[in-house]
Parts: structure tokens; C-alpha cells; sequence
């Protein structure tokens, strides 16, 4: 759990509920085709098949001391879409609503394409 104190109090927040998150505002972004282990890189054939991975295994989720996170998330991007553009967007969209929704911040915020998809 993630604790954030402002001058309400504090709130606790679930690490599911961030990566849920961070999941549901990915897939809704142009060009991503699937969201992709981050545990496993040797099976990209088997993730190429798979639509969507659920219980949030394409997101890794870091604290820093001073309750920043630190994401990494693994991701297939369309084929023909220019890759930079896509997850520059993603990056924005992820840092915007995370920061938005809970009030954390990002700290370092990495986005991983393992394949494309046709």
C-alpha cells in the first residue's frame, strides 16, 4: 500500500489499483495493440496471440523513499504506427491520469515495445 498525506490526512492506496490503472489507460491509447508480461520476454510469441494480459503483470511498480513511483510497462504497438509517437503519447497519458486520479507522482516513467502486431 502507498500512503499520500496531504492536509486532509492520509490515504492509503493499493499497488492493484495503480496497475489497474495504468492497464485501463494503455489499452485505451492509439496504437497499442497489446500490453505484454514484464516478467517473461522469452514467450513474445505467445503474448503476440494474446489480446490483453490481465492481473497486471505487464506493469512493474516501484515506491521511492519519497512516494514517487517508477513504472516500467511492457507494451506491442501496431504495425505501421510510428513507434515514438505512440509511446510518447502513452507516457503523457499514463504520467496525466495517474497524477490526476491519486495525486502521485511519477518519478521515472519507462515504456518497453516488445513486437509489433499486424
Amino acid at each position: 500500500m502507498i500512503t499520500v498525506e496531504n492536509y486532509l490526512g492520509k490515504i492509503g492506496i493499493l499497488e492493484d489499483y495503480l496497475v489497474s490503472l495504468i492497464n485501463y489507460t494503455a489499452s485505451q491509447c492509439f496504437g497499442v495493440a497489446a500490453l505484454n508480461p514484464a516478467e517473461n520476454k522469452k514467450r513474445l510469441i505467445s503474448i503476440l496471440v494474446k489480446a490483453k494480459i490481465k492481473n497486471g503483470r505487464s506493469v512493474k511498480l516501484s515506491v521511492t523513499d519519497d512516494n514517487k513511483l517508477i513504472v516500467a510497462l511492457h507494451i506491442s504497438v501496431l504495425y505501421g504506427t510510428n513507434i515514438a509517437a505512440v509511446t510518447e503519447n502513452l507516457a503523457h497519458k499514463i504520467r496525466y491520469t495517474v497524477e490526476d486520479k491519486t495525486g502521485l507522482k511519477i518519478a521515472k516513467l519507462s515504456v518497453f515495445v516488445d513486437g509489433m502486431i499486424d
